[in-house]
């Protein structure tokens, strides 16, 4: 039995690494960073690999975005203008990497991780309650930290969610639960776009995607239901792990191997 042209098991093997990576991007972000190389190496072209994961990616993001939506932990009035910021970024970031290398980049990148991973390990958690802010500080960070990390998530992309989350809490002092809540909202806008785009290009095997998308739903459902009930327990080892495989992730590609 085959589904467009991959038998049930690349299927279902694809589906068990969605739902890993789903469960780490439901809690600390960096998702993709884990499923865009599941996809590839069962073979699919990276173009459909990248269309096929946007919709599974997508449909699992909905579902933790409704949960954290059920419990109360969005913050409607700074996530909504954060989803125009950030959809601007991401629009002049994707015109930049028209005009650089990004080689560049990963350059930065490599030598900003390790002081973010340093950062993370020295703080003994995540914050729990909400800090004390003027509100239009906040909003300001909030909205700078949008548009600044959407241009990087348009010109690059990967662990756009994690550096989202750590700007939310540690500088607009926002609490670990209101903050994944607020950032899956953003994230998920910006999923809407890339699949729509995806989809009008034909680059989505629909049928893999929805059967991923279910294995999705499930790991964002429970990655969710993990950080409501344990916040930075679970949130700060997560995040940490993204950022080291990001590091990997740069390091391959700067030497040639992608994935």
């Amino acid at each position: 039995m085959t589904i467009s042209g991959y038998s049930i098991w690349i299927v279902l093997l694809i589906g068990v690494g969605v739902f890993c990576a789903s469960f780490v991007d439901a809690i600390g972000g960096g998702g993709g960073i884990i499923s865009v190389p599941i996809y590839l190496l069962t073979g699919l072209p990276p173009h459909f690999a990248l269309g096929t994961n946007k919709m599974s990616s997508c449909i699992g993001t909905a579902a933790s975005t409704y949960r954290y939506i059920r419990n109360g932990f969005v913050n409607w009035g700074l996530a909504l203008p954060a989803i125009v910021f950030a959809l601007g970024g991401s629009y002049i970031g994707t015109r930049l990497q028209l005009m650089m290398d990004e080689k560049y980049l990963q350059y930065l990148l490599l030598c900003v991780l390790p002081i973010v991973a340093i950062f993370v390990m020295k703080q003994k958690k995540l914050p729990e309650e909400s800090g004390d802010i003027a509100p239009w500080k906040q909003r300001a960070i909030i909205l700078t930290a949008a548009f600044v990390i959407g241009i990087y998530d348009g010109f690059y992309g990967p662990g756009t969610g994690t550096f989202l989350l750590l700007v939310f809490c540690n500088l607009a002092k926002m609490d670990i639960r209101t903050a994944s809540g607020s950032v899956k909202i953003v994230n998920l806008s910006s999923n809407i776009g890339g699949l729509m785009t995806s989809l009008m290009a034909g680059k989505v095997l629909v049928p893999i995607g929805l059967i991923a998308a279910a294995f999705s739903i499930a790991g964002h459902y429970i990655g969710a239901g993990v950080t409501i009930k344990n916040g930075s327990k679970i949130v700060r080892p997560v995040i940490l792990i993204v950022i080291g495989l990001l590091a990997v992730k740069i390091i391959l590609e700067l030497f040639g191997i992608s994935f």
